[in-house]
């Protein structure tokens, strides 16, 4: 009898792999006659489908590192077409498992996910049908969504490597996404720009070129910024279950100047931040010691740069530091000082005043550049930025999936072996997400999209059976 059901289950996957040839053929005659670059892209999604039935662990991991080098390509949408492709990968390999009557690797924490991303969907149908700002803005409200939804199913896809590669090797994988945004980064920051190849030139909206904007492959230095935030977090934690930490502290070296030279004022701030979380939990002499050490020095080096004690001094230049300014007068000076926390201030206050008029479901998604005097520019601040593009509710539904996530590490931090690497990297995740939380109320953290899609991944990870044959050497 199981002959007789494998047998069936492998007639349904040819039967279904015949009819996506079909497809795949007339598209491809149709892509031929429309445009000769799309055939090439059918093509390469052709051999990632093969790939991805025949090599599966292979392909995902190679998706996974391959992410954090597609920003510069924006303008020609790749990094959308690379969402969709793994979205539409991740359904594919559901509907084969569910035809074939195999198991889909899934935990409860996705599906309080994935069913938050639908509930999302709300502030994409309301507005199409004539409620906020219209239907006019139907792309925008739809490319937002797709984009949370490309987490969930990265956060699915990630999952069915689960019991096939060990937690740990997924993890270390990881780094090797680091070796094309760090080289892009070092030549943007040692080789002139005109010698840079094109896509690693930074633009100010489009236009004039910056020579000291370093955003490597992740298109702006707050990006870049949090991405790096997010490795040095993973070094550290490497560096607790190696015997030789030699190479881990050379790259730690690199990343740390790297996320220095970005000038990510907010990103700075959120390393701070998470060196205090992670040493005051269990605060000995030598961590002390250490983090002081770590922070003293990249904290100094970031101030003895012009950038660094420019952006200092204009933090006494806002109503936070100086009796004489209010608030119309920090909105006033907002239009020319460029002083960007009045700035700042200024762009949230208008939004507050964008929200005072739908207070209960906002206006819709990625609407905040259409909310305020400053048009084209998000909030600079992700809670006002929930509140006037979801309202009350929208708000506390955001609030609700950060409680999700901090709830969820600290599950996992507790059924961890004690001292094991899993249960290390929960408490680096938690002081992470410290870290992002803090830097939500000053920048759009929320936008940084390879951020979450590794963040999302990790979390799935951290969800599996770390101490099932484990060697703590590795």
């Amino acid at each position: 009898m199981l002959t007789n059901q494998r047998s069936k289950n492998y007639s349904r996957l040819a039967l279904l792999i015949s009819l996506t040839g079909v497809v795949v053929g007339i598209g491809a005659g149709f892509l031929v006659g429309a445009n000769s670059k799309l055939l090439v892209i059918a093509l390469v999604g052709v051999a990632a489908l093969v790939f991805f039935f025949t090599k599966f662990e292979q392909t995902v991991l190679g998706l996974l590192i391959l992410r954090a080098s597609l920003d510069p390509f924006s303008t020609q949408q790749v990094p959308a077409a690379f969402a969709l492709g793994v979205n539409a990968l991740t359904i594919l390999y559901v509907v084969v498992h569910i035809l074939t009557k195999r198991r889909i690797q899934t935990d409860k924490f996705f599906w309080l996910f994935a069913f938050w991303v639908a509930l999302q969907g709300l502030w994409v149908v309301l507005p199409a049908l004539g409620w906020g700002l219209g239907p006019s803005l139907l792309a925008t409200y739809l490319r937002e969504w797709v984009r949370m939804f490309s987490w969930a199913m990265v956060y699915l896809l990630v999952m069915q490597l689960k019991d096939r590669i060990h937690p740990q090797k997924v993890v270390s994988a990881l780094f090797w996404s680091l070796v094309i945004p760090v080289t892009a980064g070092f030549m943007q920051v040692f080789l002139p720009t005109s010698v840079l190849p094109s896509f690693l030139l930074c633009h100010t909206d489009g236009m004039a070129v910056i020579d000291s904007c370093i955003t490597s492959t992740l298109g702006h230095p707050s990006g870049f910024g949090t991405f790096l935030l997010l490795f040095i977090s993973l070094t550290i934690w490497k560096l607790n279950h190696v015997k030789q930490g030699g190479w881990w502290l050379g790259l730690l070296a690199i990343l740390a100047f790297l996320l220095v030279i970005s000038k990510s004022f907010t990103s700075l701030i959120m390393f701070v931040i998470f060196i205090i979380a992670l040493i005051t939990p269990k605060l000995n002499l030598i961590k002390l010691i250490s983090g002081v050490i770590f922070l003293g020095m990249v904290l100094g080096f970031f101030l003895s740069t012009e950038i660094g004690q420019e952006r200092v001094s204009s933090l006494f230049e806002t109503p936070l530091f100086n009796p004489n300014m209010d608030i119309s007068r920090t909105i006033l000076l907002s239009f020319g000082d460029g002083n960007s926390f009045n700035w700042r201030i200024a762009q949230w206050t208008f939004l507050l005043q964008s929200w005072q008029q739908s207070p209960i479901l906002g206006y819709g998604l990625a609407t905040s550049p259409y909310l305020s005097l400053f048009a084209g520019y998000y909030a600079h601040n992700d809670y006002v930025r929930f509140l006037a593009e979801g309202g009350i509710i929208g708000f506390s539904l955001f609030l609700m999936l950060l409680g999700m996530q901090l709830i969820r590490l600290i599950q996992l931090l507790r059924s961890s072996e004690p001292g094991s690497p899993r249960q290390n990297l929960c408490s680096i995740m938690i002081c992470i997400f410290v870290a992002i939380v803090v830097g939500m109320s000053t920048d759009n953290i929320w936008n940084h999209t390879t951020l979450f899609f590794y963040w999302w991944l990790i979390l799935a990870v951290l969800g599996w059976n770390w101490e099932n044959n484990y060697d703590y050497s590795n």
